[in-house]
């Protein structure tokens, strides 16, 4: 059998594995079959959950920056940004404000809060730069409460601050910008692989809100409240990547952000093309692969680039919902496990199985 380098670059599987956990599982059942590989891990995110942990795990020299934060119920919490070398602060929607968080869901009330703390305290730091990601939100609230963080003001009719959430976008009257604080010197980057409008039938309540518990009676409500927003703080609701997170796409354009495909921003800043340059092989994967899958989400930017490295690409997925025509072979982990819920109880064992079987049935 002939060596073969071998490039890991996994999303996360949302609940269940870090995308540095997963890629190492499925190294080391790679390895139990093929053990004179050389396998290389590049853990990937697409602006969602794990987005630190990727670059912390890419960049010589990160510092993880923990902070306490008011979470999106309310409660204190412990979260982190990461300062990367060249002042750039990496802050992460999902480690502060993240749907994950919450138990029982709150779609009127969760709130972005903790974000902008986190935000502020990256300022605080003088950092030149910053690349936000927003995936894995809990709220729906257009973002207000993390620029209320840096110092904007949104006010009921009475001249006083409305309530966090989307359900306190019902109050608004007007907002003051005065006391916003400035982007940093070198911009704002946002990490998203969300490409909706903020309103409508295609909008941040109307697709993203039922994730969030939010019920057709509800989604209306949401959306209403978002218009209400829009029709105050005036940046371009109809902009792709303004419904990410809930609205707060839209929040952070208004403060002069650049809304940016998420994985392939990530694969920049890690240099994945570099990486799988020379790989005989390249597997990715995420929680579920599905229709959206091949809209900027990790699998298929990392199959464009092992295209065009000349590389086959290998797919592991929670689950497969979509076809997977591209990849040289692919692996459904509640295939391997008999259920999904058997594939999320032990997630570690089976990303571990599936890596033992793509590398049995690899002829590289």
């Amino acid at each position: 059998m002939t060596s073969a380098r071998i490039v890991i670059a996994p999303d996360s599987f949302k609940g269940s594995a870090s995308a540095l956990e997963a890629a190492e599982a499925l190294r080391r059942g790679w390895l139990a079959e093929r053990p004179g590989d050389e396998v290389a891990l590049l853990p990937m995110a697409d602006g969602g959950e794990g987005s630190v942990d990727a670059f912390a795990a890419a960049v010589p020299g990160a510092q993880r920056r923990p902070l306490a934060v008011t979470g999106p119920d309310g409660r204190t919490l412990q979260a982190e940004w990461l300062l990367l070398p060249d002042g750039t602060g990496v802050v992460e929607l999902a480690n502060a404000s993240g749907i994950t968080l919450l138990d029982p869901l709150q779609p009127h009330d969760a709130h972005s809060l903790g974000f902008g703390q986190l935000i502020a305290d990256a300022l605080d730091a003088g950092v030149r730069r910053l690349v936000l990601a927003i995936g894995g939100s809990s709220s729906t609230d257009g973002g207000f409460p993390a620029l209320a963080a840096l110092g904007a003001r949104f006010l009921d009719a009475h001249g006083e601050p409305v309530p966090l959430g989307n359900r306190g976008l019902a109050a608004l009257a007007s907002i003051e910008l005065d006391g916003l604080r400035p982007p940093p010197i070198d911009g704002i980057t946002v990490l998203s692989d969300v490409t909706s409008p903020l309103l409508g039938p295609e909008g941040a309540a109307a697709v993203f809100g039922p994730q969030k518990g939010a019920t057709p009676e509800d989604v209306a409500v949401l959306d209403a409240n978002l218009a209400r927003l829009a029709a105050l703080l005036r940046a371009d609701a109809d902009a792709p990547g303004t419904g990410a997170a809930g609205g707060a796409g839209y929040g952070l354009l208004a403060w002069g952000a650049r809304l940016t495909p998420g994985s392939g921003a990530v694969g920049e800043a890690l240099g994945a093309a570099d990486a799988v340059r020379g790989a005989r092989a390249v597997i990715t994967g995420e929680g579920r692969f599905d229709a959206q899958s091949a809209a900027g989400k990790v699998p298929s930017y990392i199959r464009s680039l092992a295209d065009d490295a000349g590389a086959a690409t290998l797919l592991v997925a929670g689950a497969i919902e979509a076809p997977t025509d591209g990849f040289g072979d692919a692996v459904s982990l509640t295939e391997l496990a008999g259920s999904g819920e058997s594939a999320r109880a032990d997630a570690l064992r089976w990303l571990e199985r599936a890596g033992r079987e793509l590398a049995r049935r690899f002829a590289g």
